[in-house]
């Protein structure tokens, strides 16, 4: 498959809505649990404040939503953002009602969303930096520049290709042939499943990622779990900077 179809938006919009019925379960069990480890790690990589304006980009269903809208709690919101129509509906009914604070799911392109500028205190993202090439996170950094006020943070996470030359090679095998087996076990298309695995190899890690939102404007730093497996970024809008 040629990489400009790939990162097509109306392609991951297809793929993700394929995915949307088996997606969660598939992931939860596929990664033995480290998926939610590493969501949850993505929240305590950065302070979340009582009040904090908090816009989940990327959000498939919402994943990280339950966990912020508590953390900020009733003085607070949460935006969630995402392309896939069915992975919003999802997030819905996963978030609808039962949260401390008003929770939006938005069906966007995050690359051309009508956030308004300056509005979010804290931008969160988990597992979608990889269906972006590298022209796309640049568009990706000048939106999370815009989106966050000064002195506003960010924290977002992604499934990587570990460094280490003994794992790399079984990580990679268990991405691009089991976790295919497990979707197709619970009804899954085995070819979506498979292509996460092409994602992952094509992005490596955030290197890529944090490099694009630092030529933002942003001041990010990349950290490492569980030796490499997962990537995230942490980082800032500078308090005096008002763009």
């Amino acid at each position: 498959m040629a990489n400009q179809l790939l990162y097509d938006p109306s392609f991951v919009k297809q793929l993700f809505d394929e995915m949307s019925a088996t997606y969660g379960v598939v992931n939860l069990l596929s990664s033995f649990g480290f998926a939610r480890r590493w969501r949850r790690q993505c929240l305590r990589a950065i302070p979340i404040r009582p009040g904090d304006r908090i816009v989940d980009l990327m959000t498939g269903m919402g994943e990280l939503v339950p966990d912020a809208a508590r953390r900020t709690g009733g003085r607070g919101s949460v935006t969630a953002i995402d392309i896939s129509p069915r992975m919003c509906e999802r997030a819905r009914r996963h978030t609808d009602g039962r949260l401390p604070c008003p929770v939006r799911v938005i069906e966007a392109d995050v690359l051309a969303s009508d956030i308004p500028a300056g509005s979010a205190d804290l931008v969160l993202s988990s597992f979608g930096l990889k269906t972006l090439d590298a022209s796309q996170l640049r568009v990706l950094g000048r939106q999370i520049h815009r989106i966050l006020a000064p002195g506003g943070r960010l924290s977002a996470v992604e499934i990587s290709v570990p460094p280490s030359r003994w794992l790399r090679p079984i990580y990679m095998f268990y991405l691009r042939r089991l976790i295919p087996f497990i979707g197709a076990l619970f009804l899954g298309n085995p070819d979506n499943y498979r292509l996460l695995g092409v994602y992952t190899a094509e992005f490596g890690d955030c290197s890529d990622a944090c490099r694009a939102l630092s030529e933002s404007g942003l001041e990010v730093q990349m950290v490492s779990y569980f030796f490499g497996c997962a990537t995230g970024i942490v980082g800032r809008k500078p308090a005096g900077d008002a763009r």
